[in-house]
């Protein structure tokens, strides 16, 4: 019997048989795991799950270890499994990967409405807190996972009935399906984009490394296998770290121009436009919220984070007021000084960062060029790893070949507190444009959990995975990183350290599980202002040939330089998150107005320059229409005001006081650090500050207090 003619149940079965998605391991098989195994891994774990929920159901108990201890196995094996799906997805895609993923994930969904929708699991948890001699009994923080666990049960539908119901299942497999659609067409776009250079004069002014990282990108395609730094021929792509030395350095203004338009106006053409999607996803999510009785998105968004909606927009428009003259002065030094310069032309978007990267090298006599040598990525980890364990009290020791990767260029590392393992994580640190999606991000492999001990220890120890897109090593030479890459690698850091420090064995609330939204970017902004501080700076900042360190006066500019255009730049946050707060709040999909030009209109009170007429920046905006930042951008912003906070303790502490630094640390990693979800982070700011959040610490590092504040 040939298997095309085997029966679908044991097609099934030889499928699973030996299976490394669903392989019971202590970190998944991520070098084994192929499409292929995608759809019969995923179909036989949903089944055993569904098996266990009904079980469970059919018993439940309302107490911790009959209702509570029983669900984390259960979302943990489903979190695992679908965790290294959605990796895989992200750093090395595929048509088989996207095709598997595409079949399976409504199943996937369903198994997370029937959890959110189970009544008889609510009504255990509601009997749990009703229970006066059960909930005493509990610690504070079980008690906490309980009412986040009641809340979440209300936002996932528990309450809704008959068509209602069915209504809000149908669009949770529609908002599934179209995320991952928005997702595979901005890859597709950004892959899309290549333009071949032949002609020297058309790459002037761009640096060495963007020339041989454009010649080694040219050099794969057929007929150019030959191509060199200095002869050509040159490939560039929308792939940030070889679109954005155009940007900034070419001379060529045409060529700026083409990759700006080409960049800014992604995903909105042809077979991949994402502007029907995006209407469909805010249609939908504004529907879903009145499902659930809440006026729009943007509410239902936040009834699980620590702003509400008012309190959201205060602070972006107290963010805007201080920075709106401070970007249009910065607009208006740029223009003078391209003017200066000879330049007869009105500066227009894909000229602005051209003459300001030209002014900064003027005014602080510093480029970002002559920067890179000092900050090789080998040198740049040491460092990091140094000031991690001069603050945290831990170290970070390599352990590559200790667990499955996925590319040959991903490390894996061993964390380890009084020289014990404390938790692992790895890092794929390079850019990969035709299998790789673009920007950074830190996900969880597995959190920390004391019922998922292994035998003979008290805690399954947290792994964490860091992802970046940094510019590759080329030739024999490191990877050498801008300055803004080293800031990008502390920030993701600063993201694993909270997954990874965690003191907590309550696996819901452990690392970065059950911390609210607005407050997850507060380590990873803190880890940044690291790169700033000279005893950390100097620990990594060393010429990758020679050894030499960065010249005193380089780290003075540096310094110097890191409020240039500091009010251009708070106000482009602001203008994401203040259209992201409108769109899901209060645009209507379909009516007179299209969501580019409500953008175009938040622009005109945000940005300090007017916008760029055919922007559709937002058919690429994946943080809000394609990951979990919808009516949630603001966060960053949020998130900062906490972390510059935060970092002005240690500089009220002194950071030549070597003691103080080391005490501040300390006890930043007991509350910020170790407490994970398990205590309200606005309790743990508190604990770890003695006091309310303050925003003038975030505009002094931004050099945007009032003078008279300043004083």
């Amino acid at each position: 019997m040939s298997v095309s003619e085997a029966p679908t149940s044991l097609l099934s079965t030889l499928s699973v048989q030996g299976n490394p998605l669903i392989a019971d391991t202590n970190i998944p098989l991520f070098d084994q795991v192929k499409p292929e195994h995608v759809v019969p891994g995923m179909k036989a774990l949903l089944e055993e799950l569904h098996a266990e929920i009904s079980k469970l159901e059919e018993g439940v108990q309302s107490s911790w270890s009959g209702l509570v201890e029983p669900l984390e196995r259960i979302q943990d094996r489903h979190q695992r499994t679908w965790g290294t799906v959605s990796h895989l997805k992200g750093v090395k895609d595929s048509e088989a990967l996207r095709k598997a993923v595409e079949e399976i994930q409504p199943e996937n969904v369903k198994l997370g409405l029937r959890l959110a929708q189970s009544k008889p699991l609510y009504q255990a948890y509601m009997a749990l807190k009703d229970s006066p001699a059960e909930w005493a009994a509990l610690t504070p923080t079980r008690q906490r996972i309980i009412e986040n666990e009641l809340r979440d049960f209300i936002l996932g539908g528990v309450a809704l009935e008959g068509d209602q119901k069915a209504r809000f299942n149908d669009i949770q497999q529609e908002l599934a399906q179209l995320s991952t659609k928005f997702s595979n067409n901005v890859l597709d776009a950004t892959k899309a984009f290549k333009k071949l250079i032949l002609k020297k004069e058309e790459v002037e002014g761009l640096p060495a490394t963007a020339l041989a990282a454009a010649a080694q990108q040219a050099s794969k395609e057929p007929g150019y296998e030959g191509a060199t730094a200095e002869e050509g021929p040159w490939l560039f792509t929308l792939d940030f770290p070889s679109y954005h030395p155009v940007l900034t350095h070419c001379k060529n203004r045409a060529l700026r121009e083409e990759m700006y338009r080409a960049y800014m106006t992604r995903a909105s053409t042809g077979d991949v436009d994402n502007t029907p999607i995006i209407s469909k996803i805010l249609t939908l999510k504004q529907e879903k919220a009145r499902l659930l009785g809440f006026k729009n998105f943007a509410e239902l968004s936040m009834a699980s984070k620590m702003a509400e909606l008012d309190v959201a927009e205060k602070l972006l428009e107290e963010l805007r007021v201080a920075s709106l003259k401070a970007g249009k002065k910065d607009l208006e030094e740029v223009k003078e000084f391209a003017k200066l310069q000879g330049c007869t032309d009105e500066l227009l978007w894909w000229d602005v960062t051209f003459w300001a990267e030209r002014l900064r090298e003027a005014r602080y006599n510093i480029n970002e060029e002559e920067l890179r040598p000092y900050f090789a990525l080998p040198n740049v980890l040491g460092g990091l790893f140094q000031v991690a364990k001069r603050l945290f009290g831990v170290d970070v020791v390599p352990a590559d070949g200790q667990a499955p990767i996925w590319h040959e260029d991903v490390r894996f590392f061993q964390l380890l507190k009084d020289g014990k393992p404390k938790a692992y994580f790895y890092l794929d640190p390079y850019s990969r444009p035709a299998e790789k999606r673009g920007g950074a991000w830190m996900a969880e492999v597995v959190g920390r959990s004391g019922l998922l001990a292994p035998p003979g220890e008290t805690a399954r120890l947290p792994v964490a995975h860091m992802v970046c897109n940094q510019s590759p090593p080329i030739g024999d030479k490191p990877s050498l990183m801008t300055f803004r890459e080293v800031e990008t690698l502390f920030h993701e850091f600063g993201h694993a350290l909270q997954h990874m420090m965690t003191e907590v064995d309550d696996g819901l609330v452990s690392g970065i599980r059950g911390i609210e939204w607005d407050a997850v970017e507060l380590p990873s902004q803190f880890m940044e202002n690291w790169c700033y501080d000279k005893r950390t700076l100097y620990s990594f900042a060393k010429h990758y040939e020679t050894g030499e360190l960065l010249p005193e006066d380089m780290f003075q500019k540096l310094k110097a330089a890191k409020t240039f255009r500091s009010g251009t730049m708070m106000l482009r946050q602001i203008h994401f998150a203040s259209v992201d707060l409108e769109l899901h709040a209060r645009f209507t999909p379909g009516g007179s107005e299209t969501v580019f030009e409500r953008d175009q209109a938040i622009a005109a009170r945000t940005l300090a320059m007017p916008p760029f007429q055919d922007d559709r920046f937002l058919c690429a905006f994946s943080h809000i229409f394609a990951g979990g930042y919808s009516a949630g951008y603001y966060s960053y912003k949020w998130a900062e005001v906490l972390s510059a906070d935060a970092f002005s303790a240690f500089e009220e502490a002194g950071l030549d006081q070597d003691d103080k630094v080391v005490a501040t640390g300390q006890k930043f990693r007991d509350t910020v650090l170790a407490l994970g979800g398990s205590v309200a982070p606005a309790e743990v700011f508190k604990r770890f500050r003695g006091r309310e959040p303050s925003t003038l610490p975030l505009l002094r590092h931004n050099d945007l207090l009032p003078a008279t504040a300043a004083a």
